[in-house]
């Protein structure tokens, strides 16, 4: 009997321990919860950080390291159409959004989706707020990463893809042109413009270049794809005294032209960024960013998309053989003789009156145009607690 007793009371006891270990966990459970709810991620806004939850109306936050964990995408704001309610192109219908960059006015197109940390989308009253009257149409804040407490952590990340235009439009031939430019004439009561005899000629291609019929979507002038590829290295880490964050990377896109000087046509980027949090003492800290960015590109002149979409295919031939012209053309002999644009020494770049110039030539002769930045940015922030005075 008094070993059931004994029994009795070891059971009660190991019943009460596990009642306490339970009690314990649940009550961890709820430590958590309410951590959660009290909101320990920080969101940065003007001048301070503060807990997610205490954000006022109007205001929307996006985590862009975990979305890039999910998607890929080479523009800082090409997320925010998907995320956050009332963006499109512009905050609740108003253009000219304020763009802020680690709290100062910057160019979204100098910061790349892989340097941000977050995005803070900041509407009506509540940006105007905090940036003034300029911010009347809405603040779209960037934060970009910074360093972490920790061993040093080095990521990189290689992307390479190809645009491949699904199809190019169906240019409509010379002859299919003006027989249809012909019916028109006629449904509105005019007389045909072009002969049945002008029609087959350009339809012949016996002599494209006294009858042309330029395709500008063809493949002498059009590659099937293209490549975009970018290369970004990332340094992080740092101790309780200072953290640190860095980012250099590189990308170059080609282009669809590839005729003539178009064949050239390129955007290339290189940038480093560095980001750095020292704690000098328990009242004092600072914050030292810098970033630099070189861009270029490169465009010959003239305005190949535009003037596929108007050029009309019967009137100009872009390139006349030398052979072609007579002997006996003085007027036009000048004109080849005092040009600086004979292509390949047999091609003489042609023109009419009703079209004088032509994408084509100007993709030879018209030049180019190159584009060249340079930035160099800095940011310091001090940080002093004030609690022992106030």
């Amino acid at each position: 009997m008094k070993h059931i007793y004994k029994g009795l009371v070891l059971c009660g006891a190991f019943a009460f321990s596990a009642m306490q270990v339970q009690a314990q966990t649940t009550l961890e459970d709820f430590e958590n919860l309410a951590a959660e709810l009290e909101g320990d991620e920080k969101v940065e806004v003007a001048f301070r950080s503060v807990d997610e939850q205490d954000l006022l109306g109007g205001v929307s936050v996006i985590d862009m390291e975990e979305l890039n964990k999910k998607a890929y995408t080479t523009y800082s704001l090409d997320f925010l159409e998907n995320v956050v309610g009332g963006v499109s192109g512009n905050i609740w219908g108003n253009d000219g959004y304020l763009v802020v960059v680690d709290g100062m006015v910057r160019d979204a197109n100098n910061v790349l989706p892989s340097e941000i940390d977050n995005i803070v989308v900041l509407k009506g009253a509540q940006a105007v707020v905090l940036y003034g009257p300029r911010a009347s149409k809405g603040v779209i804040q960037i934060t970009t990463k910074r360093g972490k407490v920790g061993d040093i952590q080095i990521d990189v990340n290689v992307n390479s893809g190809m645009y491949v235009p699904k199809s190019y439009p169906k240019y409509l031939g010379s002859a299919e042109y003006m027989t249809l430019y012909n019916e028109a004439l006629v449904n509105d009561g005019s007389a045909p413009t072009y002969s049945a005899q002008d029609i087959y000629n350009h339809a012949s291609g016996l002599n494209p270049y006294r009858y042309p019929n330029l395709d500008m979507y063809d493949g002498e002038y059009l590659r099937k794809m293209y490549n975009r590829t970018e290369a970004i290295a990332e340094i992080q880490g740092g101790s309780d005294r200072v953290q640190y964050y860095t980012t250099t990377g590189y990308y170059r896109e080609g282009s669809a032209l590839k005729y003539a000087n178009n064949a050239d046509n390129y955007i290339s980027r290189f940038f480093v960024r560095g980001n750095m949090d020292l704690k000098l003492n328990d009242i004092l800290t600072a914050q030292a960013d810098a970033n630099v960015t070189f861009y270029d590109s490169y465009t010959a002149k003239g305005n190949w998309w535009s003037n596929a979409a108007s050029l009309r295919p019967n009137r100009v031939a872009p390139l006349i053989p030398l052979e072609y012209i007579e002997e006996a053309d003085k007027a036009t002999w000048a004109t080849i003789n005092a040009s600086n644009h004979l292509i390949g020494g047999k091609y003489f770049l042609g023109g009419t009156q009703l079209d004088p110039t032509n994408p084509i030539a100007d993709a030879y002769a018209a030049g180019d145009s190159k584009f060249v930045s340079r930035q160099f940015q800095f940011n310091t922030k001090f940080n002093i607690d004030l609690k022992n005075v106030t």
